[in-house]
């Protein structure tokens, strides 16, 4: 797929990231770490020349508004998968209740979860979003929908991005197929690192 240059954030932490509680289409606000790291991430994107696009689900919206005061666009198809059943459940403890459903890669379950989305819906509408980018976009999302961006820009496995694209305060910048992940601040310590996906399926 010839892409535009692509600059994909994940909302910060939220109230339910923090309890390890999904998700899906519900939303709870941006923890105090949450709005810590979008704070970070806005020299890395002021001034970058782009159409600015943002699930319309809270958390996005709040991260986005953080990042970009009110100069964005939302649009429904950036929306996290919907997951159905599992929305508002501990993910700790549907692990611990039917096993079964989480068995294999860490991705896999999102196609096992009663009433939900699945992958391939995710990967239709996401795959519609990316043809319609006329230019550059900065791309405020979440974290399985991030993943899904990623694989479909990369031309990668969904099973060799998922577990760097769920990282939080850190702006992947996806051109010509490569993937940086940049810098990955340390809100707490106030460093950073920077890494890629480029040959190193797990990422920095």
């Amino acid at each position: 797929m010839d892409l535009p240059d692509l600059y994909l954030i994940r909302h910060g932490q939220t109230r339910w990231n923090a309890e390890g509680r999904l998700q899906g289409r519900l939303d709870s606000p941006l923890t105090q770490l949450g709005r810590a790291q979008a704070t970070a991430l806005r020299p890395l994107v002021d001034g970058v020349r782009a159409a600015r696009l943002c699930s319309p689900l809270g958390r996005a919206v709040e991260t986005a508004q953080i990042l970009f005061g009110r100069d964005f666009d939302t649009d429904p198809r950036l929306a996290e998968i919907d997951v159905g059943a599992f929305t508002g459940r501990l993910l700790a403890e549907l692990r611990r209740d039917i096993p079964e459903a989480f068995a294999g890669r860490p991705h896999e379950w999102y196609d096992r979860a009663p009433s939900g989305e699945g992958l391939s819906g995710l990967q239709a509408r996401l795959s519609a979003v990316l043809a319609d980018l006329p230019g550059p976009a900065i791309i405020v999302t979440h974290g399985m929908a991030l993943a899904m961006l990623c694989a479909l820009a990369t031309g990668k496995p969904l099973a060799d991005v998922h577990p760097a694209c769920q990282t939080q305060g850190a702006l992947h910048v996806i051109r010509a197929g490569h993937h940086d992940i940049l810098p990955a601040v340390e809100v707490a310590t106030g460093q950073g690192r920077r890494g890629t996906l480029e040959g190193s399926p797990a990422g920095g």
